[in-house]
C-alpha cells in the first residue's frame, strides 16, 4: 500500500484493490492553506448570495426605514424606577398610563436595565411644561415609583427634552467623516496597492455599510449616536482584513506575467486560503467581547446603549470578514482579468497544461503511433515539476524552512553530533 499528498487537500492511498482517495478535515485544509477552497472559482455564487443580501437590506430600508431615537426625531423622554409601591412597574403599564393622561400616543416605552437599577423609559413628541408636569402627576398617582430614598415620590419621575437638529447635527458630521475616510482610504491602496485593488476595497465597503444598515433596519432596534458610532468603528476592521489579504495576493502575483503555472486567478485564489485561518481567529476573537456586550446589554441591563453598540459591531464584523474574503477578492480577480495581458498569460498557461495533458495521454496510447518515444524523459520531467509544484504549494508559508533529517538535528547539549554508528 502506497499513500500520495496531492497537494489539493486529498489523500491518494493505493491498496491492491485500486486507489482511494482520502479527504482531508476542513479544519486541517483551512490550516494549511493549500488551495483546496476554490472561492475564487465559484465567485458566480458568492455574487449571487451577496446580492440577495444587498436587496434584502435594501427593500427594508426603503418600504420599513429605521426605529429613530429621540435624539435624531426629538421630543420629550420621562424616566422612573421600574419598582413601584404597588410592585413592579411595566413598560406596557407606563404607556397605558400616559396616553390616558393626555389622549395621545407614546412615541416607545421601554425597561432598561434589571433588578433595583431597572428603569421605565417613555419617550413621546414634544410636550410642553404644563404636558410634562400634568404626565408626571399622573404616572406618579397610578403608579408609585419609588425614589432614591426608599420612599414613593414625584421626584423619582425625570423628564428630559432633545431637539431634533442636535440628531441631525450628529448626522452630517458622521457623513462627512465617513467621506473623509473613504477619499483617504482609496488614495492609501491606489497608491499602496494599485487601483483595481482600491475599487475591490471600496465595493466591498460599501456593501457592509449598506448590509450592516439593512439588519438594523430588519430587527427594528432604536437607532442612536451610538449606532452612528458603531457604524464607523466596523470599517476599520472590514478595510483591515481586505488589506492582509490584497496584501498576500499582491506577493503571490509578483512576476506572475512572466510564468505559466497559475492564472492570476488560481494565485489570488491561493493567497485566499493561505489568509483565511488567520482572517477566521482574526473574527473570532473580536467577536468575543462583542457577543459578550450584546447579552450582557441585552439580558443583564435591558436594550439601550450597549445592545445599540453591540449589535452594528457585531453585524460589521461578520459582514465585514465574509466580504473581505468571498467578495473583495473575487471582485479583484474579474477586474484584472479585463487586462489584455492577464487573459493572454491565462490562455499560455492553459496551453502549456494541454500539451502537458496530450504528452500523457499520448503515452498511455503509445501504440496509436502519436507518441514519440524521445519526448518520454521530457514529460516525466514536466510531469515532476508539476507534480513539486502542487506539494510545495500544500506547505504552510511558516513552514517552509527545511526541518532537519533525524541525523544532522543538534544534541540536546547544543554541541554539534558526531557521525552515527553502524
Amino acid at each position: 500500500m502506497s499513500v500520495e499528498d496531492s497537494g489539493t487537500g486529498a489523500e491518494a492511498v493505493t491498496t491492491p484493490a485500486g486507489t482511494i482517495t482520502k479527504r482531508e478535515s476542513i479544519f486541517n485544509r483551512l490550516y494549511v492553506g493549500n488551495g483546496a477552497f476554490d472561492v475564487v472559482g465559484k465567485r458566480k455564487n458568492w455574487y449571487l448570495f451577496f446580492a440577495a443580501l444587498v436587496v434584502v437590506c435594501g427593500l427594508s430600508m426603503g418600504l420599513k426605514g429605521f426605529n429613530l431615537g429621540i435624539d435624531f426625531e426629538g421630543g420629550t423622554q420621562l424616566q422612573m424606577p421600574a419598582n413601584g409601591a404597588n410592585g413592579e412597574i411595566t413598560d406596557d403599564r407606563a404607556k397605558e398610563v400616559f396616553n390616558q393622561s393626555l389622549g395621545l400616543e407614546a412615541a416607545e416605552t421601554q425597561v432598561v436595565g434589571t433588578g433595583d437599577a431597572a428603569t421605565v423609559q417613555v419617550r413621546s413628541d414634544t410636550l410642553d411644561a404644563a404636558q410634562v408636569a400634568k404626565v408626571k402627576q399622573a404616572l406618579f398617582d397610578e403608579l408609585q415609583p419609588i425614589g432614591s430614598n426608599g420612599q414613593p415620590g414625584i421626584g423619582a419621575i425625570s423628564d428630559s427634552a432633545v431637539s431634533a437638529s442636535w440628531g441631525g447635527e450628529i448626522s452630517q458630521k458622521a457623513l462627512i467623516a465617513l467621506a473623509v475616510f473613504m477619499v483617504l482610504v482609496t488614495i492609501f491602496l491606489v497608491l499602496y496597492f494599485e487601483k483595481w485593488m482600491a475599487l475591490a476595497a471600496m465595493l466591498s465597503l460599501v456593501h457592509d455599510l449598506v448590509v450592516t444598515a439593512g439588519v438594523y433596519s430588519l430587527v427594528g432596534f432604536e437607532v442612536s449616536p451610538a449606532t452612528v458610532i458603531g457604524l464607523l468603528t466596523i470599517l476599520g476592521f472590514s478595510l483591515y482584513d481586505t488589506v492582509v489579504v490584497f496584501d498576500k495576493v499582491k506577493e503571490n502575483t509578483r512576476g506572475l506575467l512572466g510564468l505559466t503555472r497559475r492564472t492570476y486567478g488560481e494565485a489570488a485564489n491561493l493567497a485566499l486560503n493561505q489568509t483565511l485561518m488567520r482572517s477566521f481567529n482574526t473574527a473570532f476573537i473580536a467577536l468575543l467581547p462583542i457577543i459578550g456586550l450584546l447579552v450582557i446589554g441585552s439580558i443583564l441591563l435591558g436594550s439601550g446603549t450597549l445592545q445599540d453598540l453591540a449589535l452594528v459591531q457585531l453585524t460589521g464584523t461578520l459582514v465585514g470578514v465574509l466580504s473581505s474574503v468571498f467578495l473583495a477578492t473575487p471582485l479583484l480577480v474579474d477586474f484584472k482579468m479585463r487586462e489584455p495581458k492577464y487573459k493572454q498569460q491565462a490562455q499560455r498557461v492553459k496551453a502549456r497544461r494541454e500539451n502537458v495533458a496530450r504528452k500523457a495521454a499520448d503515452r498511455e496510447n503509445a501504440e496509436s503511433g502519436d507518441f514519440d518515444p524521445a519526448d518520454d524523459a521530457q514529460l516525466d520531467a514536466e510531469l515532476r515539476k508539476e507534480k513539486a509544484y502542487a506539494a510545495a504549494a500544500s506547505v504552510p508559508a511558516r513552514n517552509q524552512r527545511a526541518t532537519p533529517s533525524r541525523g544532522n538535528r543538534p544534541k540536546p547539549s547544543g554541541k554539534p553530533s558526531g557521525k552515527r554508528k553502524r
